[in-house]
């Protein structure tokens, strides 16, 4: 349950500290297998279905380290510009898991296989702002609580608990960047920017789909602040699993006006883990957080040391493909648009989908328009993200195919893209069905026309006098006539080669 809490204004926080945060970002995956057995990581199964004596750490069984799991490590390295290791090794994280059935989890400690690397973000105005990366290592996740009863979900006040252990054993990256500090006021933003520029590389290593969503990424806000002028970092607090862009920002905002809240009235932080409240945007206490000596880590003796050679590292290195930052500004010179208008795309979750589009045979401007107005805006009303539309970038890109032909207009395809949305079929079948192809017959069209001139009598007049403009009546009603199925530009050519006036 949430409870007040004592905020100054933002303004007023900045005015007397400076924010440093760490974030701690863990990224699921998307092997067959899980990190140290067989089992398989398919979402959706039956409760306890995909678990072995292994992942269940039952007596005498015996891991072994997932080689997929590792070369998407090293590639997340890579990416991240980090140095990657030529000798590393597991360690036991020892803590009271009660959803990890054999009470450690296996990561890795002081021997991460990637460490020291940066990512460069980029802001909303289009600057840069560049992240220091501590590390990437290889861990395993843990199993699923599901708490029965209780107002909150949590363990507090329920009557019993569910565990669920097909998640466990699950390979995790977790990327834990060098402490931030500089950002100041923009310190909520440079938190966003960066997990979703995280999200996109991952993204496009193709090593998880990271919907955060569904738990695939989720990052942890450390924050602490130190007094203007000061070089002394304050006691943190770990907001934990968060689990989209936008309340990554609002933790990372929250927590700045409460430390400097708590610190303003001559209290302490505490150091701790922190819940976060989506529909408060507010964080409150979980527990006092452990130091690293707490988890009392020793070398996992199960497994053998990793030992990635140079020349595998550097195939690796060779086979990345282009990343996001480096792509987008490819694509913003390509298609001649602005910082601004791509910020947009990005913040729509469109990049990929017209990317798509235009690879299909559409045109970048027509790609583009399609994805950001219309289909944006149904994604809007119902709630979804673009690429769960129930559209493709292919059929898309047949929708401005059969504008560009003439066989539609934009009020037509609108509703091709309205029937495709409904579930009646590709866009060709939707227009058969719905009889919507534009009205190209030149006798239907001029006998339209000339049922408009005959009926608008005045405005006719007011057109041969010289007042062109006069004319978009006149195409209006022949619209209107042909239930928007007329090409409007070539009825406005037929209007003024009836009446004897030329265009110009």
């Amino acid at each position: 349950m949430t409870t007040t809490t004592d905020l100054v204004s933002y303004e007023d926080a900045l005015a007397s500290y400076d924010p440093v945060m760490g974030l701690e970002v863990h990224v699921e995956l998307g092997t067959k297998t899980k990190m140290f057995c067989g089992c398989s990581t398919e979402l959706g199964a039956e409760p306890n279905s995909q678990t072995c004596p292994t992942c269940l750490g039952l007596p005498g069984s015996l891991p072994v380290v997932n080689a997929t799991g590792v070369e998407s490590a090293v590639r997340i390295g890579l990416a991240l510009n980090c140095e990657i290791a030529e000798w590393c090794r597991f360690a036991r994280k020892n803590y009271f898991y009660p959803d990890m059935p054999k009470n450690f989890q296996t990561s890795q400690y002081d021997e991460p296989i990637a460490f020291n690397g940066y990512l460069d973000v980029q802001l909303e105005d289009g600057e840069t702002f560049r992240v220091e990366i501590e590390r990437a290592h290889m861990e395993e996740d843990t199993g699923k609580s599901t708490h029965i009863g209780g107002a909150t979900g949590r363990i507090h006040g329920a009557q019993h608990s569910l565990l669920d252990y097909n998640r466990a054993g699950i390979p995790l990256i977790e990327i834990v960047t060098k402490p931030i500090v500089g950002a100041g006021e923009r310190a909520p933003e440079v938190a966003k920017a960066y997990v979703r520029e995280l999200r996109e590389l991952i993204k496009a290593l193709g090593v998880s789909e990271a919907r955060m969503e569904m738990g695939q990424m989720r990052c942890d806000v450390n924050l602490s602040l130190m007094p203007k002028g000061g070089d002394r970092f304050g006691t943190r607090s770990e907001t934990k699993n968060v689990n989209s862009l936008r309340s990554v920002e609002r933790a990372a905002r929250f927590e700045i006006q409460r430390h400097a809240a708590v610190l303003g009235s001559g209290g302490t932080i505490v150091q701790e883990t922190r819940h976060f409240h989506e529909d408060t945007g507010s964080t409150t206490s979980g527990r006092v957080k452990e130091e690293a000596e707490d988890y009392r880590y020793f070398p996992e003796p199960d497994l053998v040391p990793v030992a990635p050679s140079r020349e595998w590292v550097e195939e690796l290195r060779a086979r990345l493909p282009e990343l996001p930052l480096v792509r987008r500004t490819r694509l913003l010179e390509e298609w001649g648009i602005s910082t601004t208008d791509m910020q947009a795309i990005l913040n729509a979750g469109a990049l990929d989908p017209i990317v798509t589009t235009i690879e299909a045979g559409a045109d970048a401007a027509s790609a583009r328009k399609w994805w950001m107005g219309e289909l944006a805006r149904s994604a809007n009303e119902s709630g979804k993200a673009l690429d769960e539309l129930a559209i493709t970038p292919e059929q898309v890109a047949r929708v401005t195919e059969l504008v560009s032909s003439g066989d539609l207009n934009d009020k037509l395809a609108r509703q091709v893209i309205e029937g495709v949305l409904a579930g009646e079929g590709t866009p060709d079948e939707v227009v058969d069905k719905r009889g919507l192809k534009v009205v190209s017959d030149e006798g239907a069209l001029t006998a339209a026309v000339d049922e408009a001139i005959a009926g608008n009598p005045g405005i006719a007049d007011k057109i041969r006098g010289g007042k062109v403009a006069a004319a978009g009546a006149l195409v209006g009603a022949v619209m209107k006539a042909t239930r928007g199925q007329a090409d409007a530009a070539r009825v406005k050519e037929l209007i003024l080669e009836k009446l004897g006036v030329s265009e110009g």
